[in-house]
This record gives C-alpha cells, sequence and structure tokens, in this order.
C-alpha cells in the first residue's frame, strides 16, 4: 500500500514505499484500537487488485489500515513465523542468560525462508518504531507482542498444552521488537528496564487481545489519515 508522489514528479519507488511506515506512529492505541470493519474490508480487497492503491483518497483512519494490516497476516495459508521453527524459538526463550538467549534466537531467525525473513524484518522494524512513542501512542513493545503474536505465529489455541505456552510465545514476538537493531541490522544488544505491567484483565478466558489495559481517554477519536507527511528521518527502511 503506498501513498501518491507529491508534485512535481513521482518519489523512487523506496522513498515512496518508506512513507506508510511513519503514518500515525502517535496515533493512541495504534493496533489496539479496532478500525472500521468495512474500512477495512475494503483496503484488503483493492490492495488484491492494485498493490498501489492510494490510502488518502480513500479517506480511511490509521486504525482501520492498522486492522487490514494485522488481518493480511491471518489470512496468509501459513503464518510468517513459520510452524517449523515454533520448538526451536520457544526452546530459545527459555535460555537463562540473556546473551545466549539473543543470538540463539538470532540463529532461527536466520533459517527463515528469504521471503518470510525480509518482511518479517519489515515488520518488527515498523512495530520497532511504534514501541519508540509509547509514551503518546501507549503502545510499548509489550502490547504490541500481545496484539501481534498470534497473528505472526498463529498458533492452535484449541491445543490444551499450548496454553501453558501462551506467555512465551509473546516474550518471543517483544524480544525481536526490543531488539530489533540487534537481529536485523547488526546493532548492538539493548539493555531494558525492568517495569512493573498492569494486572491482567477480569477475564482469565481471553488469550489475545486485550491482556494488557491500555489507559485509553474516552471517546477515543480514530485518526483520519493526512496527505501532508514529513520524511522518515530514521531511514531504516
Amino acid at each position: 500500500m503506498s501513498l501518491p508522489p507529491p508534485p512535481p514528479g513521482p518519489l523512487p519507488l523506496r522513498r515512496r514505499r518508506r512513507r506508510p511506515t511513519v503514518l500515525g506512529l502517535c496515533t493512541e492505541g495504534l493496533y489496539r484500537v479496532s478500525g472500521n470493519k468495512t474500512d477495512q474490508d475494503n483496503i484488503q480487497k483493492q490492495f488484491d487488485q492494485d498493490h498501489s492503491i492510494s490510502l488518502v483518497s480513500m479517506e480511511v483512519t490509521v486504525n482501520a489500515v492498522a486492522g487490514a494490516l494485522k488481518a493480511f497476516f491471518a489470512d496468509l495459508p501459513d503464518p510468517l513465523i513459520p510452524y517449523s521453527l515454533h520448538p526451536e524459538l520457544l526452546e530459545a526463550a527459555k535460555i537463562p542468560d540473556k546473551t545466549e538467549r539473543l543470538h540463539a534466537l538470532k540463529e532461527i531467525v536466520k533459517k527463515f525462508h528469504p521471503v518470510n525473513y525480509d518482511v518479517f524484518r519489515y515488520v518488527i522494524t515498523h512495530l520497532n518504531r511504534v514501541s519508540q512513542q509509547n509514551k503518546v501512542n501507549l503502545m510499548t513493545a509489550d502490547n504490541l507482542s500481545i496484539c501481534f503474536w498470534p497473528t505472526l505465529m498463529r498458533p492452535d489455541f484449541e491445543n490444551r498444552e499450548f496454553l501453558s505456552t501462551t506467555k512465551i510465545h509473546q516474550s518471543v514476538v517483544e524480544t525481536f521488537i526490543q531488539q530489533c537493531q540487534f537481529f536485523f541490522y547488526n546493532g548492538e544488544i539493548v539493555e531494558i528496564a525492568n517495569t512493573v505491567a498492569p494486572p491482567p484483565p477480569s477475564n482469565p478466558g481471553q488469550l489475545v487481545e486485550p491482556m494488557v489495559p491500555l489507559q485509553l481517554p474516552p471517546p477515543l477519536q480514530p485518526q483520519l489519515i493526512q496527505p501532508q507527511l514529513q520524511t522518515d528521518p530514521l531511514g531504516i527502511i
């Protein structure tokens, strides 16, 4: 999904692909607050027909675009994180030593199919950027992993044995978000400050979002996509 280039001429393809990643990063509850289902379905339908659709001309909200992105990965024939590597990822996540654990995860992600690897790197980089704005959007790496791990890993929720490993699945995705630079850009390991997580919701049977309650002031108005955007200052993608 790309935005129309500004006059007088088209932007290079690489720059055009980067612009959507900065869109709505500060939207409160991004990926946690649901968008309009009709708009989400329409985005998916038009994207299937034309990969260069204009989100601006569609006048949809950031939340609708976020929902369409999650739905895209949920509808793939196979999860982005291959089932065959789930056991290795879960075992690596249990390694007590942090440095050893991160290096083990890094070696496993290298086993992804090249297409899966490239897309996974793109998604995790985007989620890392979202988490960097958590003071505004309230979406920490922990909250984002709660929203995304069921979509990216797509486990068997009907398997009772799986219920005991849900937190480990989430921690795998959270670690990738937190240590994005280390896993994909040869960066250093980031030291994460220990924080006390808020208590879980009162409904213990709910496995997927919302697991961590977010402080969202009512009413939360979806943010419309604006055509005037600034160039991505990070330049990761």
